[in-house]
């Protein structure tokens, strides 16, 4: 998804490895006839740690398909990756959890393969954004979760919680502010578009990106640490010490649940609302148990059971989900979302760059 620190395979990749070689040789038959397996690609650390104990067992009993998962680099790391094992014929992950900027960068090699929705029935309940395809209407990936990106406050610091993202602009915040540290990454382009400019649309043109580039340099003295690593800022944020900035609502949620003095909220413009999508690697011969594993991944239940376990908020529609208010709540929000211009990441990308180390960063 995006966020998670640790991402070592870790030991109980090493133990499920071992134990699966003694299986073997006491029950080479049975092991035969269940040799269905697959390889998942997901973000490591506490996510990767809640897929291996809430879902892939649960997946593995429905199925008979057994799942290796795989952790993830964050960034575009696992994306090179994968490209390069590809041309190799080599697939490190059948089925990864993708960035939609990625989906993006990977469609234009042909990375994903095309993914048959009469195989991915439970599909017809996803919400439409949630389906990626190829420019020709190919399905390059479905929807795996989704999160937000709030504003999050110390409590012992902000009694009251801040109501509009143009906290971030407020005089009175300098050097309180923690911000993501990538253009690609905070979409606070967006925030800046939607909050000052009338919505995401302005930054149709050049002339609208550099507008909100403006705006936001005015930001600037507000802000104490531009950060890449999550660390950093989450425990900066719990202590008080950088009191204010944008972080991940489900990370938060932990947090404060955990007894920590921080809260996160949805401003009146919206949550930034991200994505994860599964993606089937061209190089990967597991195209049937991929398909099974997509559809049984998009039942309306394992949404709500990821709500409930991960903490990620759902990509199918809210009325099929049973999350009550307050689970729903918990992971996601009514207000509509700011929902990134992933476009302008693919086709802009080093002019962004450029103009964010210039203008913001620099």
């Amino acid at each position: 998804m995006k966020k998670i620190l640790n991402t070592s395979v870790g030991r109980r990749g090493v133990l499920a490895g071992s134990l699966a070689g003694v299986g073997m040789l006491a029950m080479p038959s049975i092991l035969r006839a269940q040799d269905k397996s697959l390889k998942v690609g997901v973000y490591g650390g506490y996510f990767k740690d809640s897929f291996d104990k809430n879902i892939f067992p649960e997946f593995t009993k429905a199925t008979g398909i057994a799942v290796e998962s795989v952790a993830e680099p964050t960034g575009e790391a696992w994306l090179v990756q994968l490209e390069q094992a590809a041309k190799a014929g080599q697939a490190p992950a059948d089925v990864s959890m993708m960035s939609q900027v990625a989906m993006l960068k990977g469609q234009s090699t042909d990375l994903w393969t095309p993914l048959d929705m009469d195989k991915i029935k439970n599909a017809s309940g996803l919400i439409d954004a949630f389906v990626n395809k190829y420019p020709d209407g190919r399905v390059a990936g479905i929807g795996a979760v989704a999160w937000y990106i709030t504003l999050v406050t110390n409590t012992d610091v902000f009694k009251e919680a801040p109501t509009s993202w143009e906290a971030l602009w407020d005089p009175a915040n300098a050097d309180k502010l923690g911000l993501l540290a990538l253009v690609s990454n905070s979409f606070l382009l967006e925030v800046t578009a939607k909050t000052h400019f009338g919505g995401t649309n302005a930054l149709d043109t050049e002339e609208g990106i550099l507008k909100a580039f403006e705006k936001l340099a005015e930001v600037k003295p507000n802000v104490r640490l531009w950060y890449r690593d999550e660390a950093q800022f989450e425990q900066a944020l719990k202590s008080g010490e950088i009191p204010m900035g944008q972080y991940y609502h489900d990370v938060t949620g932990l947090a404060a649940a955990d007894g920590h003095p921080v809260r996160s909220t949805f401003p009146k413009e919206g949550g930034i609302l991200d994505s994860g999508c599964w993606a089937l690697s061209r190089a990967s011969e597991k195209s049937e148990e991929a398909h099974v594993f997509i559809d049984y991944m998009c039942q309306p239940a394992i949404q709500a059971t990821l709500s409930r376990k991960v903490g990620t908020a759902p990509t199918v529609k809210r009325e099929l989900l049973d999350l009550t208010d307050e689970e729903f709540a918990a992971v996601s929000s009514d207000i509509d979302p700011i929902i990134p211009r992933y476009d302008l990441y693919q086709t802009k990308a080093d002019w962004l760059n450029q103009k964010w180390t210039e203008l913001i960063v620099g």
